[in-house]
């Protein structure tokens, strides 16, 4: 049996856009980090959502929330009306799930599936979506300046001017752009 390799998943701060970001490079050569139902359920355990299976239909209605969830953050950062058909889905997969904020004995919240089904953990992912594209916390929706990545992601930076959403992908790849172009600019011969 072959090994199967997938693509490391980019760590966030916000659950939303971590979310949004299973799939990258969205305008360029699109790398899909969930292509099967176990990678989905890798990302859901590693941002406290494990879960006890999942489905392809539940793989492929993770991939609708996700595209949703990117069409409205996007939307929003642009300054345009929220996507009915995206509005929709995230609001369906929040109502759908049966999940509960916790406290830990540390001090910090967790989130307590009830059934520890793809559904529930969606829910929170879907609530989380909710709350950064209705402006409830401190930040702004932003999309990379990369015309190849273009992925939303939450501005929570002190002056809100992020341009790239993951600095040590997009960030240096665009850095390294116009370093060589500068550097091939500057030595070609003068004539």
């Amino acid at each position: 049996m072959a090994v199967m390799h997938f693509p490391e998943f980019r760590p966030g701060r916000v659950l939303a856009t971590s979310f949004t970001a299973t799939l990258t490079e969205r305008y360029g050569e699109a790398l899909e980090r969930i292509p099967v139902p176990s990678r989905l359920m890798d990302w859901l355990a590693g941002n406290g959502l494990a879960v006890d299976s999942c489905t392809e239909y539940q793989l492929d209605r993770a991939r609708e929330l996700r595209e949703s969830i990117h069409a409205a953050a996007a939307a929003v950062a642009n300054q345009d009306p929220l996507p009915p058909l995206a509005v929709h889905i995230i609001n369906d997969c929040s109502a759908h799930g049966m999940a509960s904020p916790i406290l830990t004995p540390e001090g910090s919240r967790e989130w307590r599936l009830r059934s520890a089904s793809v559904e529930d953990a969606l829910s929170v992912v879907a609530a989380d979506a909710v709350s950064i594209i209705a402006g409830e916390r401190d930040g702004r929706m932003a999309l990379c300046a990369s015309p190849t990545c273009r992925a939303a992601f939450f501005d929570t930076s002190r002056s809100r001017t992020r341009r790239w959403c993951d600095m040590n992908t997009c960030g240096n790849r665009e850095k390294k752009t116009r370093f060589l172009a500068n550097k091939r600019n500057n030595s070609s011969p003068a004539g």
